[in-house]
């Protein structure tokens, strides 16, 4: 089908673990992964015994017992579904469609005044008990924490969280001549946000029965490929597939088995961020042969986003909306037949 994603494991996973007592011997670099801090407060602010430094049980996090497999309550429809950065662009088209879809939904923005907005909105299309919203920076790590409080009280817990907030502080010139506060907007955002986030939705999704899906939102850079007037953003973009991979690295090595976190590759999409970069005639030729309208790549996204917590699927993945193939097959049909000619621009 059209329709299906494009889905690859980013990192294959092990053999189930066995059930029981946590290792007696720490891996060799035991000293740098959880070394008793957030983990452990967690722990301990639930009243649940502290394990080792560095390590954690999977079947204390999923609920099993020792001798015997661990428990994960099955997820099923309607989803609970946060999204960072979510009054505008592809963020609101995503958080649309899983309305659309019958799930319900928290968004978010730095923007009180854009959040008040968008949710009334949302609220008279979906009704009042399908959409909240909250100011959040992802900035800031007490902004993050209260993003997760609020979404506890208002669905108790999250099924889907969505980390699609970032920033090129709308800024296209070469390095040199970039400020430092655009250079700090588009890294603070999009990298220190990232890891904030990640950071307290798997402090959250652990600890719930039904685990948790966590997707992070890749962009230009993240192949590798050199982004030019835009380089910032582009290394940022290139770390979060990094960080990505050094998550699911992290969360199997500790036998965490109700916790996966993807990545998620909307493509080119006609959002301001994008549009306020083309300015040369080569951005517009691009533009005209690879860009997409939010609606149209969350159409595609969502459905497949979906499919992975109702196939039960716990296998790290990386959902992309424009493939390589689909991105040669345009520029060939537009080259060859004139396909897509002023699509977004004349």
């Amino acid at each position: 089908s059209s329709r299906m994603a494009t889905v690859t494991a980013s990192l294959p996973l092990r053999a189930a673990a066995r059930a029981g007592p946590a290792p007696s011997r720490a891996p060799p670099s035991d000293a740098a992964f959880f070394p008793g801090r957030p983990w452990q407060r967690g722990l301990a602010a639930r009243g649940r015994p502290r394990e080792p430094a560095g390590w954690f049980r999977a079947e204390a996090l999923s609920g099993g017992g020792g001798g015997g497999p661990p428990r994960r309550e099955p997820m099923a429809p309607p989803y609970n579904v946060l999204i960072t950065g979510s009054t505008k662009g592809i963020g609101y088209a995503l958080a649309r469609k899983f309305l659309k879809a019958g799930d319900n939904v928290v968004i978010c923005s730095r923007s009180a005044e854009r959040v008040e907005s968008v949710r009334n909105d949302l609220k008279k299309e979906f009704g009042e008990q399908h959409v909240w919203g909250t100011v959040c920076d992802v900035r800031e790590g007490k902004d993050v924490k209260a993003l997760v409080d609020f979404a506890r009280d208002k669905l108790e817990y999250i099924d889907i969280w969505i980390n699609n907030a970032g920033s090129n502080a709308y800024s296209y010139k070469p390095l040199v001549e970039t400020s430092d506060e655009a250079l700090i907007e588009v890294i603070t955002t999009n990298t220190l946000g990232l890891m904030l986030c990640c950071r307290e939705a798997i402090n959250m999704m652990w600890n719930q029965p039904r685990g948790g899906h966590i997707f992070n939102i890749d962009g230009a850079g993240s192949d590798g490929r050199p982004t030019p007037r835009f380089a910032a953003y582009g290394a940022t973009k290139r770390s979060v597939v990094h960080l990505t991979k050094s998550l699911q690295a992290e969360l199997q090595m500790n036998e965490v088995n109700n916790v996966v976190v993807h990545n998620l590759s909307p493509g080119m999409v006609t959002t301001d961020l994008l549009m306020s970069g083309a300015t040369t005639k080569q951005a517009k030729f691009f533009i005209n042969i690879l860009a997409e309208t939010p609606d149209v790549v969350a159409d595609y996204l969502v459905p497949n986003i979906r499919e992975i917590p109702t196939n039960q699927s716990m296998k790290p993945t990386y959902i992309r909306f424009l493939t390589g193939l689909k991105a040669y097959s345009r520029i060939f049909s537009r080259i060859a037949f004139g396909a897509r000619r002023n699509k977004m621009y004349h």
